[in-house]
Protein backbone atom coordinates (compact mmCIF):
# COMPACT_ATOMS: atom_id res chain seq x y z
CA UNK A 1 0.00 0.00 0.00
CA UNK A 2 2.85 2.58 0.97
CA UNK A 3 4.35 1.64 -2.40
CA UNK A 4 1.61 2.42 -4.45
CA UNK A 5 0.85 5.79 -2.34
CA UNK A 6 4.40 6.53 -3.41
CA UNK A 7 4.12 5.70 -6.97
CA UNK A 8 0.63 8.12 -7.59
CA UNK A 9 2.76 10.96 -5.39
CA UNK A 10 5.62 10.74 -7.98
CA UNK A 11 3.53 10.47 -10.54
CA UNK A 12 1.35 13.85 -9.50
CA UNK A 13 5.03 15.67 -8.84
CA UNK A 14 5.83 14.72 -12.64
CA UNK A 15 2.88 16.21 -13.70
CA UNK A 16 3.48 19.56 -11.77
CA UNK A 17 7.04 19.92 -12.91
CA UNK A 18 5.56 19.73 -16.35
CA UNK A 19 3.06 22.00 -15.91
CA UNK A 20 6.49 24.23 -14.60
CA UNK A 21 8.25 23.53 -17.13
CA UNK A 22 5.79 24.72 -19.82
CA UNK A 23 5.03 27.71 -17.67
CA UNK A 24 8.55 28.27 -18.11
CA UNK A 25 8.95 27.88 -21.91
CA UNK A 26 5.63 30.23 -22.55
CA UNK A 27 7.51 33.16 -20.37
CA UNK A 28 10.76 33.14 -21.78
CA UNK A 29 8.88 32.41 -25.67
CA UNK A 30 6.56 35.71 -24.36
CA UNK A 31 9.35 37.70 -23.74
CA UNK A 32 11.37 37.11 -26.86
CA UNK A 33 7.90 37.71 -28.88
CA UNK A 34 6.56 40.84 -26.93
CA UNK A 35 10.11 42.73 -27.16
CA UNK A 36 10.03 41.66 -31.16
CA UNK A 37 6.83 43.34 -31.08
CA UNK A 38 8.13 46.56 -29.57
CA UNK A 39 10.86 46.76 -31.94
CA UNK A 40 8.60 45.99 -34.94
CA UNK A 41 5.74 48.64 -34.05
CA UNK A 42 8.04 51.46 -33.32
CA UNK A 43 9.59 51.21 -36.66
CA UNK A 44 5.64 51.55 -37.83
CA UNK A 45 5.34 54.32 -35.31
CA UNK A 46 8.27 56.06 -37.17
CA UNK A 47 7.02 55.65 -40.65
CA UNK A 48 3.33 55.99 -39.66
CA UNK A 49 4.56 59.54 -37.69
CA UNK A 50 6.02 60.55 -41.01
CA UNK A 51 2.93 60.09 -43.01
CA UNK A 52 0.38 60.92 -40.59
CA UNK A 53 2.14 63.28 -38.23
CA UNK A 54 2.33 63.16 -34.51
CA UNK A 55 -1.26 64.40 -33.67
CA UNK A 56 -2.12 61.00 -35.45
CA UNK A 57 -0.19 59.00 -33.76
CA UNK A 58 -0.09 59.63 -30.20
CA UNK A 59 -2.09 56.54 -29.05
CA UNK A 60 0.43 54.67 -30.49
CA UNK A 61 3.55 56.67 -29.20
CA UNK A 62 1.48 56.66 -25.65
CA UNK A 63 0.89 53.01 -25.52
CA UNK A 64 4.45 51.57 -26.64
CA UNK A 65 6.10 53.91 -23.57
CA UNK A 66 3.83 51.48 -21.16
CA UNK A 67 4.36 48.46 -22.90
CA UNK A 68 8.12 49.29 -22.46
CA UNK A 69 7.51 50.46 -18.49
CA UNK A 70 5.57 46.85 -17.82
CA UNK A 71 8.36 44.89 -20.33
CA UNK A 72 11.02 45.68 -18.28
CA UNK A 73 9.11 44.41 -15.07
CA UNK A 74 8.67 41.02 -16.86
CA UNK A 75 12.33 41.14 -17.84
CA UNK A 76 13.19 41.71 -14.18
CA UNK A 77 11.06 39.14 -13.08
CA UNK A 78 13.13 36.73 -15.59
CA UNK A 79 16.57 37.38 -14.46
CA UNK A 80 15.68 36.69 -10.49
CA UNK A 81 14.38 33.10 -11.65
CA UNK A 82 18.10 32.81 -13.23
CA UNK A 83 20.50 34.70 -10.40
CA UNK A 84 22.34 32.97 -8.12
CA UNK A 85 19.70 33.28 -5.23
CA UNK A 86 18.25 29.26 -5.43
CA UNK A 87 14.15 29.82 -5.55
CA UNK A 88 10.89 27.67 -4.54
CA UNK A 89 8.99 26.30 -7.23
CA UNK A 90 6.07 28.02 -6.26
CA UNK A 91 8.41 31.10 -6.68
CA UNK A 92 9.00 30.37 -9.84
CA UNK A 93 5.57 29.60 -11.18
CA UNK A 94 4.31 32.90 -9.63
CA UNK A 95 7.36 35.03 -11.74
CA UNK A 96 6.69 32.58 -14.69
CA UNK A 97 2.35 33.31 -14.87
CA UNK A 98 2.92 37.09 -14.29
CA UNK A 99 5.95 37.42 -17.14
CA UNK A 100 2.95 35.74 -19.36
CA UNK A 101 0.67 38.16 -17.84
CA UNK A 102 2.40 40.85 -18.80
CA UNK A 103 3.71 39.94 -22.34
CA UNK A 104 0.04 39.08 -23.61
CA UNK A 105 -0.97 42.40 -22.56
CA UNK A 106 1.68 44.34 -23.76
CA UNK A 107 0.58 42.49 -27.38
CA UNK A 108 -2.98 43.00 -27.16
CA UNK A 109 -2.41 46.72 -26.24
CA UNK A 110 -0.47 47.27 -29.22
CA UNK A 111 -3.16 45.28 -31.68
CA UNK A 112 -5.39 47.43 -30.42
CA UNK A 113 -3.77 50.86 -30.90
CA UNK A 114 -2.24 49.55 -34.40
CA UNK A 115 -4.91 48.60 -35.79
CA UNK A 116 -7.16 52.13 -35.50
CA UNK A 117 -4.39 53.54 -37.82
CA UNK A 118 -3.92 50.43 -39.75
CA UNK A 119 -7.28 52.06 -42.61
CA UNK A 120 -5.35 55.40 -42.01
CA UNK A 121 -2.31 54.44 -43.08
CA UNK A 122 -3.44 52.23 -45.93
CA UNK A 123 -5.26 55.39 -47.21
CA UNK A 124 -1.83 56.94 -47.01
CA UNK A 125 -0.32 55.07 -48.97
CA UNK A 126 -3.16 55.09 -51.90
CA UNK A 127 -2.99 59.06 -51.63
CA UNK A 128 -2.09 59.42 -55.49
CA UNK A 129 -4.66 57.45 -56.26
CA UNK A 130 -7.29 58.89 -54.13
CA UNK A 131 -6.27 62.62 -55.72
CA UNK A 132 -6.88 61.45 -58.65
CA UNK A 133 -10.43 60.06 -57.25
CA UNK A 134 -11.40 63.02 -56.49
CA UNK A 135 -10.60 65.20 -59.59
CA UNK A 136 -12.51 62.49 -61.52
CA UNK A 137 -15.38 62.49 -59.98
CA UNK A 138 -15.15 66.28 -59.71
CA UNK A 139 -15.12 66.87 -63.36
CA UNK A 140 -18.28 64.14 -63.70
CA UNK A 141 -19.92 66.47 -61.58
CA UNK A 142 -19.33 69.35 -63.09
CA UNK A 143 -21.09 68.04 -66.20
CA UNK A 144 -24.37 67.64 -64.29
CA UNK A 145 -25.05 71.19 -63.45
CA UNK A 146 -25.78 72.28 -66.61
CA UNK A 147 -28.70 69.90 -65.80
CA UNK A 148 -29.75 70.56 -62.38
CA UNK A 149 -29.34 74.43 -63.36
CA UNK A 150 -32.50 73.68 -66.26
CA UNK A 151 -34.43 71.41 -63.86
CA UNK A 152 -34.70 73.82 -60.74
CA UNK A 153 -35.72 76.79 -64.10
CA UNK A 154 -38.27 73.95 -65.16
CA UNK A 155 -39.69 73.53 -61.35
CA UNK A 156 -39.76 77.26 -60.55
CA UNK A 157 -42.69 77.46 -63.36
CA UNK A 158 -44.70 75.46 -61.44
CA UNK A 159 -43.90 75.25 -57.91
CA UNK A 160 -43.63 78.69 -55.48
CA UNK A 161 -40.11 79.88 -54.63
CA UNK A 162 -40.93 78.48 -50.64
CA UNK A 163 -40.88 74.95 -51.70
CA UNK A 164 -38.30 75.31 -54.07
CA UNK A 165 -35.92 77.09 -51.46
CA UNK A 166 -34.57 73.86 -50.56
CA UNK A 167 -32.77 73.22 -53.77
CA UNK A 168 -32.94 76.52 -56.05
CA UNK A 169 -29.55 77.34 -54.78
CA UNK A 170 -28.10 73.96 -55.29
CA UNK A 171 -26.70 74.16 -58.75
CA UNK A 172 -24.18 77.37 -58.03
CA UNK A 173 -23.31 75.84 -54.17
CA UNK A 174 -22.26 72.58 -56.08
CA UNK A 175 -20.02 73.98 -58.22
CA UNK A 176 -18.23 76.01 -55.48
CA UNK A 177 -17.80 73.24 -53.72
CA UNK A 178 -16.16 71.55 -56.38
CA UNK A 179 -13.83 74.21 -56.89
CA UNK A 180 -12.95 73.98 -53.23
CA UNK A 181 -12.46 69.85 -53.66
CA UNK A 182 -9.93 70.64 -56.82
CA UNK A 183 -8.16 73.38 -54.71
CA UNK A 184 -8.12 70.61 -51.76
CA UNK A 185 -6.56 67.84 -53.54
CA UNK A 186 -3.54 70.62 -55.21
CA UNK A 187 -2.99 71.80 -51.71
CA UNK A 188 -2.50 67.86 -50.73
CA UNK A 189 -0.38 67.30 -52.98
CA UNK A 190 1.78 69.99 -52.24
CA UNK A 191 2.14 69.27 -48.95
CA UNK A 192 2.96 65.91 -48.91
CA UNK A 193 5.85 67.04 -51.70
CA UNK A 194 6.80 69.48 -49.26
CA UNK A 195 7.10 66.76 -45.97
CA UNK A 196 4.10 68.24 -44.38
CA UNK A 197 2.22 64.95 -43.99
CA UNK A 198 -0.50 65.85 -41.61
CA UNK A 199 -1.83 69.47 -43.46
CA UNK A 200 -1.45 66.94 -46.50
CA UNK A 201 -3.83 64.37 -45.09
CA UNK A 202 -6.32 67.07 -43.61
CA UNK A 203 -6.33 68.57 -47.34
CA UNK A 204 -7.59 65.04 -48.75
CA UNK A 205 -10.30 64.60 -46.36
CA UNK A 206 -11.42 68.24 -46.99
CA UNK A 207 -11.08 67.76 -50.94
CA UNK A 208 -13.22 63.88 -50.63
CA UNK A 209 -15.62 65.23 -48.58
CA UNK A 210 -16.46 68.71 -50.31
CA UNK A 211 -16.73 65.94 -53.32
CA UNK A 212 -18.98 63.82 -51.16
CA UNK A 213 -21.30 67.24 -50.47
CA UNK A 214 -21.81 67.98 -54.09
CA UNK A 215 -22.93 65.01 -54.86
CA UNK A 216 -25.20 65.10 -52.46
CA UNK A 217 -26.56 68.28 -53.52
CA UNK A 218 -27.32 67.34 -57.46
CA UNK A 219 -28.78 64.54 -56.09
CA UNK A 220 -31.22 66.51 -54.28
CA UNK A 221 -32.22 68.86 -57.25
CA UNK A 222 -32.90 65.18 -59.57
CA UNK A 223 -34.92 63.76 -56.45
CA UNK A 224 -37.09 67.07 -55.50
CA UNK A 225 -38.79 66.78 -59.15
CA UNK A 226 -39.87 62.95 -58.27
CA UNK A 227 -41.11 63.96 -54.82
CA UNK A 228 -43.13 67.18 -55.74
CA UNK A 229 -44.81 65.03 -57.93
CA UNK A 230 -45.57 62.08 -55.03
CA UNK A 231 -46.56 65.14 -52.86
CA UNK A 232 -49.11 66.39 -55.42
CA UNK A 233 -50.82 63.07 -55.82
CA UNK A 234 -50.93 62.60 -51.75
CA UNK A 235 -52.42 65.94 -51.50
CA UNK A 236 -54.96 65.70 -54.26
CA UNK A 237 -56.03 62.70 -52.16
CA UNK A 238 -55.82 63.96 -48.87
CA UNK A 239 -58.03 66.86 -50.17
CA UNK A 240 -60.64 64.34 -51.28
CA UNK A 241 -60.46 62.49 -48.24
CA UNK A 242 -61.41 65.87 -46.42
CA UNK A 243 -63.68 66.76 -47.61
CA UNK A 244 -65.47 63.33 -47.70
CA UNK A 245 -64.75 64.00 -43.70
CA UNK A 246 -66.28 67.62 -43.93
CA UNK A 247 -69.72 65.56 -45.13
CA UNK A 248 -69.57 63.17 -42.77
CA UNK A 249 -68.67 65.19 -39.37
CA UNK A 250 -72.37 66.60 -39.88
CA UNK A 251 -73.77 62.93 -38.55
CA UNK A 252 -71.09 63.42 -35.43
CA UNK A 253 -72.77 64.55 -32.38
CA UNK A 254 -72.15 68.12 -32.26
CA UNK A 255 -69.05 69.09 -29.90
CA UNK A 256 -67.22 72.43 -29.62
CA UNK A 257 -64.08 70.07 -30.08
CA UNK A 258 -65.70 68.62 -33.21
CA UNK A 259 -66.73 72.01 -34.14
CA UNK A 260 -63.06 73.88 -33.94
CA UNK A 261 -61.30 70.97 -35.78
CA UNK A 262 -63.92 71.51 -38.54
CA UNK A 263 -63.20 74.82 -39.07
CA UNK A 264 -59.58 74.53 -38.88
CA UNK A 265 -60.03 71.77 -41.84
CA UNK A 266 -62.05 74.31 -44.26
CA UNK A 267 -59.50 77.35 -43.29
CA UNK A 268 -57.09 74.34 -44.69
CA UNK A 269 -58.91 73.43 -47.96
CA UNK A 270 -59.58 77.51 -48.22
CA UNK A 271 -56.01 77.84 -48.36
CA UNK A 272 -54.69 76.03 -50.79
CA UNK A 273 -53.46 77.53 -54.02
CA UNK A 274 -55.76 78.23 -56.92
CA UNK A 275 -55.80 75.64 -59.80
CA UNK A 276 -52.89 76.90 -62.13
CA UNK A 277 -51.22 78.62 -59.88
CA UNK A 278 -47.75 77.93 -58.17
CA UNK A 279 -47.63 76.05 -54.94
CA UNK A 280 -45.82 74.58 -52.31
CA UNK A 281 -47.34 70.72 -52.27
CA UNK A 282 -45.12 69.90 -49.07
CA UNK A 283 -46.61 72.85 -46.88
CA UNK A 284 -49.98 72.74 -48.05
CA UNK A 285 -50.13 68.78 -47.73
CA UNK A 286 -48.29 69.28 -43.97
CA UNK A 287 -51.34 71.86 -43.11
CA UNK A 288 -54.09 69.88 -44.38
CA UNK A 289 -52.65 66.28 -43.03
CA UNK A 290 -52.02 68.21 -39.37
CA UNK A 291 -56.18 69.35 -39.60
CA UNK A 292 -57.49 65.80 -41.14
CA UNK A 293 -55.81 64.25 -38.20
CA UNK A 294 -56.95 66.44 -35.70
CA UNK A 295 -60.53 66.56 -36.82
CA UNK A 296 -60.41 62.36 -37.42
CA UNK A 297 -59.25 62.31 -33.50
CA UNK A 298 -62.22 64.29 -32.03
CA UNK A 299 -64.55 62.39 -34.09
CA UNK A 300 -63.28 59.10 -33.16
CA UNK A 301 -63.88 60.38 -29.27
CA UNK A 302 -66.96 61.98 -30.45
CA UNK A 303 -68.63 59.01 -31.71
CA UNK A 304 -67.06 56.52 -28.66
CA UNK A 305 -68.18 59.41 -26.56
CA UNK A 306 -71.83 58.53 -27.64
CA UNK A 307 -71.54 55.25 -27.07
CA UNK A 308 -70.12 55.52 -23.87
CA UNK A 309 -71.70 58.51 -21.92
CA UNK A 310 -70.18 59.99 -19.65
CA UNK A 311 -71.53 59.42 -15.85
CA UNK A 312 -73.78 61.95 -14.43
CA UNK A 313 -72.13 64.90 -12.25
CA UNK A 314 -74.14 64.03 -9.52
CA UNK A 315 -73.34 60.24 -9.80
CA UNK A 316 -69.49 61.29 -9.72
CA UNK A 317 -70.46 63.88 -6.67
CA UNK A 318 -72.18 60.82 -4.73
CA UNK A 319 -68.96 58.16 -5.19
CA UNK A 320 -66.76 60.25 -4.16
CA UNK A 321 -68.39 62.04 -0.76
CA UNK A 322 -68.70 58.14 -0.27
CA UNK A 323 -65.34 57.63 -0.52
CA UNK A 324 -64.68 60.53 2.05
CA UNK A 325 -66.63 59.28 4.58
CA UNK A 326 -65.44 55.94 4.40
CA UNK A 327 -61.61 57.29 4.77
CA UNK A 328 -62.55 59.22 7.45
CA UNK A 329 -64.30 56.37 9.22
CA UNK A 330 -61.12 54.20 8.93
CA UNK A 331 -59.04 57.05 9.73
CA UNK A 332 -60.62 57.80 13.03
CA UNK A 333 -60.82 54.00 14.19
CA UNK A 334 -57.01 53.44 13.24
CA UNK A 335 -55.63 56.95 14.65
CA UNK A 336 -57.81 55.89 17.68
CA UNK A 337 -56.01 52.50 17.83
CA UNK A 338 -52.99 52.80 16.57
CA UNK A 339 -50.81 50.31 18.71
CA UNK A 340 -52.81 47.76 17.86
CA UNK A 341 -53.32 48.40 13.89
CA UNK A 342 -51.12 46.27 11.58
CA UNK A 343 -49.19 46.89 8.24
CA UNK A 344 -51.91 46.12 6.56
CA UNK A 345 -55.09 48.14 7.76
CA UNK A 346 -52.60 51.21 7.40
CA UNK A 347 -51.55 50.45 3.81
CA UNK A 348 -54.90 50.05 2.88
CA UNK A 349 -55.76 53.47 4.25
CA UNK A 350 -52.36 55.11 2.84
CA UNK A 351 -53.28 53.70 -0.60
CA UNK A 352 -56.92 55.01 -0.07
CA UNK A 353 -55.95 58.15 0.86
CA UNK A 354 -53.52 58.32 -2.91
CA UNK A 355 -56.11 57.70 -4.89
CA UNK A 356 -58.64 60.03 -3.45
CA UNK A 357 -56.02 62.64 -4.16
CA UNK A 358 -55.29 61.62 -7.32
CA UNK A 359 -59.00 62.72 -7.87
CA UNK A 360 -58.21 66.16 -7.18
CA UNK A 361 -54.99 66.05 -9.81
CA UNK A 362 -57.62 65.53 -12.57
CA UNK A 363 -59.05 68.46 -14.79
CA UNK A 364 -62.01 70.23 -14.05
CA UNK A 365 -64.08 69.08 -17.21
CA UNK A 366 -66.60 67.32 -18.16
CA UNK A 367 -64.02 64.19 -19.64
CA UNK A 368 -62.55 63.80 -16.18
CA UNK A 369 -65.99 62.67 -14.65
CA UNK A 370 -64.84 59.13 -16.52
CA UNK A 371 -61.73 58.54 -15.01
CA UNK A 372 -62.96 60.30 -11.21
CA UNK A 373 -65.95 57.55 -11.10
CA UNK A 374 -63.51 54.58 -10.63
CA UNK A 375 -61.03 56.14 -8.54
CA UNK A 376 -63.75 57.31 -6.05
CA UNK A 377 -65.44 53.66 -6.43
CA UNK A 378 -61.73 52.31 -5.61
CA UNK A 379 -61.15 54.49 -2.56
CA UNK A 380 -64.08 53.68 -1.35
CA UNK A 381 -63.48 50.02 -1.21
CA UNK A 382 -59.87 50.58 0.18
CA UNK A 383 -61.29 52.18 2.98
CA UNK A 384 -63.94 49.74 3.84
CA UNK A 385 -61.12 47.28 3.96
CA UNK A 386 -58.82 48.83 5.74
CA UNK A 387 -61.68 49.59 8.20
CA UNK A 388 -62.33 45.83 7.93
CA UNK A 389 -58.59 45.03 8.78
CA UNK A 390 -58.30 47.37 11.88
CA UNK A 391 -61.31 45.98 13.76
CA UNK A 392 -59.89 42.66 12.93
CA UNK A 393 -56.62 43.46 14.33
CA UNK A 394 -58.20 44.98 17.65
CA UNK A 395 -60.46 42.32 18.21
CA UNK A 396 -56.93 39.79 18.06
CA UNK A 397 -55.30 42.19 20.03
CA UNK A 398 -57.37 43.01 22.80
CA UNK A 399 -57.01 41.04 25.57
CA UNK A 400 -59.66 38.61 26.88
CA UNK A 401 -61.17 39.06 30.53
CA UNK A 402 -64.47 38.24 32.69
CA UNK A 403 -67.43 39.83 31.68
CA UNK A 404 -69.03 38.91 35.47
CA UNK A 405 -71.46 37.02 33.08
CA UNK A 406 -69.78 33.41 32.72
CA UNK A 407 -67.63 34.54 29.57
CA UNK A 408 -64.82 37.11 28.63
CA UNK A 409 -64.54 39.12 25.28
CA UNK A 410 -64.89 37.07 22.63
CA UNK A 411 -67.37 34.95 24.29
CA UNK A 412 -70.88 34.45 23.38
CA UNK A 413 -72.67 33.46 26.74
CA UNK A 414 -74.72 36.60 27.81
CA UNK A 415 -71.93 38.85 27.08
CA UNK A 416 -70.47 40.93 24.18
CA UNK A 417 -67.65 39.78 21.72
CA UNK A 418 -65.06 42.30 20.54
CA UNK A 419 -67.06 42.71 17.17
CA UNK A 420 -70.22 43.61 19.25
CA UNK A 421 -67.80 46.26 21.31
CA UNK A 422 -66.60 47.42 17.62
CA UNK A 423 -70.23 47.47 16.48
CA UNK A 424 -71.66 49.13 19.19
CA UNK A 425 -68.48 51.98 19.36
CA UNK A 426 -69.00 52.31 15.60
CA UNK A 427 -72.46 52.59 15.42
CA UNK A 428 -73.09 54.52 18.41
CA UNK A 429 -70.04 57.23 19.74
CA UNK A 430 -68.32 57.10 16.52
CA UNK A 431 -70.75 57.56 13.91
CA UNK A 432 -73.70 59.18 15.68
CA UNK A 433 -71.04 62.00 16.99
CA UNK A 434 -67.82 62.10 14.27
CA UNK A 435 -70.13 61.48 10.96
CA UNK A 436 -73.65 63.24 12.38
CA UNK A 437 -72.51 66.58 11.03
CA UNK A 438 -72.01 64.72 7.59
CA UNK A 439 -75.03 63.28 7.06
CA UNK A 440 -76.72 66.02 8.26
Amino acid sequence: MAGLWGKRKREQQAQVDAQDADLARRAQQSLVAADERIRTTTQELAFAEAELGEKATRDVREALIAVRTHLAEAFHLHQLNHDEIPDTPEELRTRNARIVQLCEWAEELLDDRTSALADQIARIRRAPEVLAGVRRDAQRLRERIPTARDIVERLAVRYADSALRQVSSNPDEAEQVLGFAEHSADVSERRRAAGRAEEANLALEAATESVRRAENMLDAVEDFEIEALRAESTLADVIADSRGDLVAVRDVPASPEVTAAAVRLEEALASLAPAGSKNDPFAELSRLREANTALDAVVAKARARAERPLPSVQLVRHAVDDADRQIAVARSLIDGHRGWIGADARTRLAEAQRVRADIDQLPPVDDSREEALPLARRASELASEALRLAQRDIDSSRPPRDDGWGGGYGGRRGGMGGGDIMGGLIGGALLGGLLGDMFD
